[in-house]
């Protein structure tokens, strides 16, 4: 039988309203995504390349701070642990974190490494250059100490915790045994945005969501149609003791693979697509609050396409507001109806 739509967006509605005051615990690789918009109208004369002529710029938090941002914007409290070095970079990302009202307490600030830092080069709506500033180095005996010192404080006021993996350091396999290990003695659930280097180091967590290319790039036989990935992705859920396998796959949506159940297919909720920074962020934002608030993971799923559909529609690090998931949610209920 078919959810009545009035039900379903109830539903919803009441899951988005408990996303309030929640507490996530944010662990991962921090960065500062800056923006540099303006105009090209000709060609160096030092060399075949455009000359911009800049206009305005901007700061935003990036990387595992865009994943505290986007809960901000959901109405939750995110708790942010991640390292920054004590540079220009990370003194504006603090501020550009204070101005969105999310604490600097759980930042660790190292001095003998440069805070990762996105330059975007941005002329007539497109992006023409990108410099990245990084030190993906892993963390040193004392940075650790620190990271963990950082870690045990947060975890006692956390409800959920998200790990944002983008292999630049903080998260190398000895610190996420440690993360893991601290999070199952407070009997918190653990949500992991992975990348490729730790893929297996995430072990016997509530949700794990890579991308549909890091997933294929890390099972051992490359599953050549459909019916073998599926078969191969949930071997794989199975091996790691994942409870929930959530796959993110662009256009198709996302696909879900969980205990007893056959794989599920959700949709994209995407109306219209300016540019996909940071919907991966959104994702496993949505994906870890509506989960903490005792939402079945396909409704998790559900929302968390809802809100990427909606942060796809902006321009460069977006979030979603629950006004504009409860929108989206609402015009599709009405199309299908």
């Amino acid at each position: 039988m078919t959810t009545p739509p009035l039900v379903t967006c109830h539903s919803s509605l009441v899951t988005l309203e408990a996303f309030t005051g929640k507490r996530i615990l944010v662990i991962g690789d921090l960065m500062l995504d800056h923006y540099v918009w303006g105009e090209v109208k000709r060609i160096s004369p030092e060399a075949p390349v455009p000359v911009l002529e800049a206009e305005n710029e901007e700061y935003r938090p990036g990387g595992a701070a865009n994943v505290a941002l986007n809960l901000k914007s959901l109405g939750a409290e995110p708790l942010l642990l991640g390292l920054i070095g004590s540079d220009s970079a990370g003194a504006n990302l603090q501020a550009a974190l204070l101005e969105n009202g999310i604490s600097g307490e759980y930042l660790v600030r190292s001095p003998k490494r440069k805070t990762c830092l996105k330059t975007r080069m941005n002329a007539a709506g497109q992006q023409i250059l990108r410099i990245d500033y990084e030190d993906s180095s892993i963390l040193s005996t004392e940075e650790e100490s620190l990271c963990l010192e950082a870690l045990n404080k947060a975890l006692a006021k956390a409800e959920a915790v998200i790990i944002e993996d983008y292999n630049k350091g903080l998260l190398c396999p000895a610190f996420i045994t440690e993360v893991l290990q601290a999070c199952r003695q407070q009997a918190l659930p653990v949500a992991v945005d992975p990348k490729y280097h730790n893929f297996f180091a995430y072990k016997e967590v509530e949700i794990f969501k890579p991308n549909y290319s890091e997933l294929l790039a890390r099972l051992e036989n490359a599953p050549a149609t459909e019916e073998e990935f599926l078969k191969a992705a949930e071997a794989f859920r199975q091996k790691q003791g994942i409870t929930h396998l959530v796959v993110t796959r662009g256009a198709k949506g996302l696909t879900i693979f969980s205990p007893d159940t056959a794989p599920e297919q959700l949709p994209t909720y995407a109306r219209e697509v300016y540019d996909v920074t940071g919907a991966g962020d959104t994702v496993i934002s949505v994906l870890a609050l509506a989960y903490s608030c005792g939402s079945g993971i396909l409704e998790a799923a559900r929302l968390a396409n809802h809100a990427a559909g909606v942060v796809c529609g902006k321009k460069g690090t977006a979030t979603a507001k629950p006004q504009e998931i409860m929108a989206s949610i609402v015009r599709q209920e009405t199309e299908n109806a």
